[in-house]
């Protein structure tokens, strides 16, 4: 078993067909999988085996997809971390990775030499030279075939977070990512005419699998953008070039804002919403405005993408939906026993799409299941129809924009700052981004602190959309008797008075 097959078994089909638009270019499915046989059979050349990591760390680009599947079919393992990661945010996680090449974009290259310099790790950018991507590629070999591994090994590690704030590496195996790609195109009735707009990043478990790798897998067409840019989407969807929109909740607040927004859809006629919830006004304002639903599933890093879909056959507005394919899904309470039909408790599931293990951490690996279910930290309820809705997070993770953001990480950091005594970061709701990243903080006697260049402070150390968007500074933070900073205590402070 080879995820990569499915490029190869779209390039035998549809070789002709467009697999990629990049800035007005198309790229066919024999061209992608030529290019992609050149990368993998580069890699073997260049010593690098099966099961070794390669670690991709770049913008979207066709280049990133021709060395994502050109990792897979030389059998090695892709490696995806966010390319706005600061030089201080790769160090630890190169340590766990342990590449043996690196894909990344050419302002990063001297990053990773330094970091590559007491290893073996073959450092690659879109530059020109030898020992760079296109001189891979110029030593390897068309028509190469996907090197076959088991159906168990590791295919892809995308990183998450912890409970402990720390980075954790989901291994996906070859069965996780295949089972949850099938459930997408089912759900989603895909087909080789679909075009999907995508300027989700691929490092993340969305624009990776949800996206890129299950169009491929259905032989439709990738429109790619580097990122998100309102102008390009909208010349993108008005000549008619996508079928399927697929947002996070601001992008659909900010077209509801739009003149005529139905026409300027083009040809789109299917909408997904990822990431985060979507609030049921919007949904309600969006199907009134065009006519669409705002399909939305109820998915994960450690699922390899879908778990619950919110289908075409009953769109119930405000739920997931119900379970995608074999899934299962049970709500527990903190022992494990099963809770009935309407009550409150941890979302656990079961199923092939369901991750190995944390790269490296055995310990964070027990933790996440128990009995063989995976407990996703996650408080929800099954209604009578097996309708499943999302509660709460039992985890402190925020998703601001379709970005996670782990508070701990940015409480680190405010804690270097010597004015700050103690502080909490939160999500506060928010039309746009679904929630906003806010800091709280008490500060020294005696001390001032100006959060214009806190703000600055923090740019510099962490990827832009961690950055707190607000700033508080409180007499002190409500604790419990044990010395507890209590964050919902917080929030609930906060939203009673109306303000961040």
């Amino acid at each position: 078993m080879n995820i990569a097959k499915n490029l190869e078994s779209s390039a035998r089909m549809f070789p002709d067909r467009p697999a990629l638009s990049e800035g007005g270019r198309e790229i066919s499915y024999a061209q992608l999988d030529d290019r992609a046989s050149r990368v993998a059979s580069g890699l073997l050349k260049a010593g690098i085996a099966p099961g070794d990591h390669v670690l991709l760390c770049a913008p979207n680009s066709s280049d990133w997809i021709a060395v994502y599947f050109g990792a897979l079919k030389a059998g090695t393992v892709a490696v995806t971390l966010s390319d706005q990661l600061k030089p201080n945010e790769l160090v630890e996680l190169f340590g766990q990775i342990r590449p043996r090449a690196v894909f990344a974009a050419p302002e990063k290259r001297g990053v990773f030499e330094d970091l590559a310099k007491d290893s073996v790790t073959r450092v690659l950018v879109t530059d020109a030279g030898p020992t760079d991507l296109k001189g891979l590629m110029a030593s390897g070999q068309s028509r190469f075939r996907a090197v076959e591994r088991g159906r168990d090994e590791t295919a892809a590690i995308l990183f998450t977070g912890g409970t402990t704030g720390l980075p954790k590496g989901a291994m996906l195996s070859h069965e996780n990512i295949l089972t949850a790609l099938y459930h997408v195109v089912h759900n989603e009735r895909s087909t080789p005419q679909d075009r999907a707009v995508c300027f989700l990043p691929f490092n993340h478990v969305f624009g990776q699998m949800h996206i890129m790798n299950a169009t491929v897998l259905s032989s439709g067409c990738v429109e790619l953008m580097p990122g998100f840019d309102m102008n390009r989407l909208l010349e993108i969807l008005e000549a008619r070039r996508g079928t399927k929109l697929f947002a996070v909740p601001t992008i659909y607040v900010r077209l509801l804002s739009l003149n005529n927004l139905n026409d300027r859809l083009g040809s789109v006629r299917y909408c997904f919403s990822a990431a985060a919830s979507m609030a049921a006004e919007v949904v309600r304002q969006w199907r009134d405005a065009t006519g669409l639903a705002i399909h939305e599933a109820y998915g994960m890093t450690e699922s390899a993408s879908m778990v619950t879909y919110n289908h075409f056959h009953r769109h119930v507005i405000g739920s997931v939906g119900t379970p995608a394919g074999t899934v299962e899904i049970r709500i527990a309470d903190l022992d494990g026993d099963a809770k009935g039909v309407g009550e409150e408790g941890e979302i656990c599931i079961f199923g092939r799409n369901i991750m190995k293990g944390y790269l490296n951490q055995p310990e964070e690996t027990r933790a996440a299941f128990r009995d063989g279910w995976f407990r996703s930290g996650d408080l929800g309820l099954l209604d009578e129809n097996g309708y499943l809705f999302i509660v709460d997070r039992i985890k402190d993770m925020i998703i601001t924009g379709g970005e996670n953001v782990y508070p701990r990480e940015i409480e680190e950091l405010l804690h270097t700052r010597p004015e700050v005594a103690e502080c909490a970061v939160i999500g506060l709701p928010d039309r746009e981004w679904g929630e906003r990243v806010t800091a709280l903080m008490a500060l020294k006697p005696g001390m001032t602190l100006d959060t214009t260049d806190l703000r600055e402070y923090l740019k510099k150390r962490v990827a832009p959309y961690k950055v707190p968007k607000g700033f508080r500074i409180l007499e002190t933070l409500p604790k419990s008797p044990a010395g507890k900073i209590l964050k919902r205590e917080l929030k609930r402070q906060i939203l009673s008075e109306g303000s961040d």
